[in-house]
């Protein structure tokens, strides 16, 4: 059950958009669609969600071949799709008919979205007088009023504050816990390891990098070292030749080739008995990860 995507061609024109794609997403949980722009990510989605035709490939959602009708999907489109000239009510009803709802669930599902947002108070406000990260949340609303059982989230914490973000990945994870299947797209690379257990990253339209985040990461040898320390320690860092890449406060970021490295740094400042309050060996990021692998498809 869940999504099979496999094999998966598109053309426009003679440009190929998507080339030979195949990952597949078999439980409930957050997976990640990565790509510089023009990747081929948003031709994915409308693919798999049936807005577009392939040309070659199989997508299935639950064993059928995707079709709307077999796939009860909720998209939130990095694009702002609500009409701005329009009270937030009454478009959220609009959209709830769109799917099929009748007015006392789609009103009851409203409401309750309107209050978990904290957007009660613009209920009857036109679009436009909101702010950008309002206006994200009410469009995170319409994709996900109908309790749909396949999400897709492109960029969804964009124009978002933090008290917002926040607010926003506890109703992810709510969504999670409740056996969603969950796409997520975004260029925040924090945000999609701290969601996403697997992930397919795409560069011109074909896939240079797919499978499990913590498998990948972990196939990396540290190549960095964080230190937070009670002193300056640059002259120690200096001596056996280390590259800082970031410093603020006695707080340092610093580049190895090995591990090998970081235990001599260790033990040289176990040596001059400076005290320190962090050292951690740490692998690439995903950011790390990302840049090194679009980087080399170039």
């Amino acid at each position: 059950m869940g999504l099979e995507v496999k094999d998966v061609k598109k053309n426009y024109g003679t440009k190929l958009a998507v080339d030979n794609l195949s990952f597949s997403i078999d439980k409930p949980g957050a997976f990640g669609l990565l790509g510089t722009n023009g990747a081929g990510k948003t031709t994915t989605i409308r693919m798999i969600l049936g807005i577009i035709k392939k040309d070659d490939g199989i997508i299935n959602w639950n064993g059928k071949e995707v079709a709307r009708k077999h796939v009860n999907f909720g998209y939130l489109p990095e694009e702002r799709g609500i009409y701005p000239k329009t009270k937030i009510y009454d478009q959220l009803i609009y959209f709830a008919k769109l799917k099929g709802m009748k007015k006392e669930e789609a009103d009851k599902s409203i409401k309750y979205w309107l209050k978990r947002l904290e957007l009660e108070e613009y209920t009857y406000m036109l679009a436009e007088k909101l702010s950008k990260g309002n206006q994200q949340k009410v469009q995170f609303i319409t994709a996900v009023m109908h309790d749909p059982e396949l999400i897709v989230l492109d960029e969804p914490f964009s124009g978002l504050d933090p008290i917002n973000t926040e607010l926003l990945k506890d109703v992810m994870i709510e969504l999670i816990n409740k056996g969603k299947y969950i796409i997520m797209s975004s260029h925040q690379m924090s945000s999609i390891e701290e969601f996403c257990t697997d992930l397919v990253i795409l560069d011109k339209g074909k896939t240079v990098l797919k499978g499990n985040l913590n498998e990948i990461k972990n196939s990396y040898k540290s190549n960095k070292i964080e230190v937070q320390s009670l002193e300056n320690i640059d002259k120690i860092i200096e001596s056996l030749g280390l590259k800082v890449i970031f410093s603020k406060d006695n707080d340092y970021e610093i580049a190895i080739k090995d591990e090998e490295e970081g235990y001599k740094l260790y033990n040289l400042l176990a040596e001059k008995n400076i005290k320190i309050s962090k050292f951690e060996l740490k692998k690439p990021s995903l950011h790390d990860i990302f840049i090194e692998k679009v980087g080399a498809s170039k």
